[in-house]
């Protein structure tokens, strides 16, 4: 069965992730991290998923307001997905509110326009 367009976006920005965490670029990795939130929000399991990436590298880096910021998000997913709440553009870090409409990078708009 062919993998799904997102979900291989969300992959590959996910590889990015790892490859800059592996070289300790951490600002890399939660750049990865954000974009493969924007590509992956609107499916409720690679929602879920970027947010697990995201709660396990905020506590890999002892980086405890956005651990919390995290559990916050993840407790709203289902909610976000059942009221159909979900901010486009928004990067899923605790620097931002949960519920603010973000402005999309172009080169990711132009892949979710695609898909």
């Amino acid at each position: 069965m062919p993998k799904h367009n997102r979900s291989r976006l969300v992959d590959r920005e996910l590889s990015q992730f790892a490859s800059a965490r592996y070289e300790g670029d951490v600002a890399g990795a939660w750049r990865a991290l954000e974009r493969a939130h924007i590509l992956g929000q609107t499916v409720i399991l690679l929602h879920f998923v970027v947010h697990m990436r995201m709660l396990s590298f905020a506590l890999q880096t002892r980086d405890f307001r956005e651990t919390g910021g995290q559990l916050f998000r993840l407790a709203l997913i289902p909610i976000g997905h059942a009221l159909r709440r979900l901010p486009s553009g928004n990067t899923g870090r605790s620097d931002v509110s949960a519920f603010a409409i973000m402005p999309v990078p172009k080169d990711v708009a132009v892949e979710l326009a695609q898909d």
